[in-house]
């Protein structure tokens, strides 16, 4: 398993511990050893609202299984919802992104122009020089034609960070 979702279940709050440990206890009260099957493991992501494919299923149940019994114990369950979180979180990200994009491209064109970003700038009521919207121009402006374009991979990372920090201080 992957350290880096081994470290993220630390991260969880104890409200999400307790949601997956609820759902969990209720696939295991007839199992002598404190795991669920892997035929039990779709009803339980589909409880927890996860609606995976059987190959899916299988997938994941591959990546986390690590001593290969067919089930999955809590901590081998844990680190899966952590995964499924991950994954839905980024279409959600995205999807947000171009949202938030197309409300601050104010003429509507697929583009923020240099005019659209001081005004975006200005309305945060940031202190912010000119040096530094033309950075974020210069940071944004993938090919150089003035313009931040939205391509669907999204505006440079800056930008992206720039833009979903400032929706949340902009009235929309």
């Amino acid at each position: 398993m992957d350290d880096v979702y081994k470290a993220a279940v630390e991260n969880l709050t104890e409200e999400q511990k307790n949601e997956f440990k609820a759902a969990f206890d209720i696939f295991i009260q007839d199992a002598e050893d404190a795991a669920i099957s892997t035929k039990e493991l779709g009803k339980v992501m589909r409880m927890l609202g996860q609606n995976p494919t059987p190959e899916e299923l299988q997938e994941m149940i591959d990546e986390v299984d690590e001593d290969g019994s067919g089930t999955v114990d809590f901590d081998e369950f844990l680190v899966m919802m952590v995964r499924c979180m991950k994954e839905e979180s980024k279409g959600k990200s995205e999807e947000e992104l171009a949202e938030l994009f197309r409300m601050f491209d104010k003429n509507g064109d697929g583009y923020i122009d240099l005019e659209e970003l001081k005004t975006m700038l200005e309305s945060t009521g940031e202190a912010i020089t000119e040096d530094d919207i033309e950075e974020l121009m210069k940071d944004g402006d993938k090919n150089n034609d003035g313009k931040i374009d939205y391509d669907g991979t999204g505006a440079s990372t800056l930008v992206k960070k720039w833009i979903q920090s400032v929706s949340f201080r902009v009235q929309i």
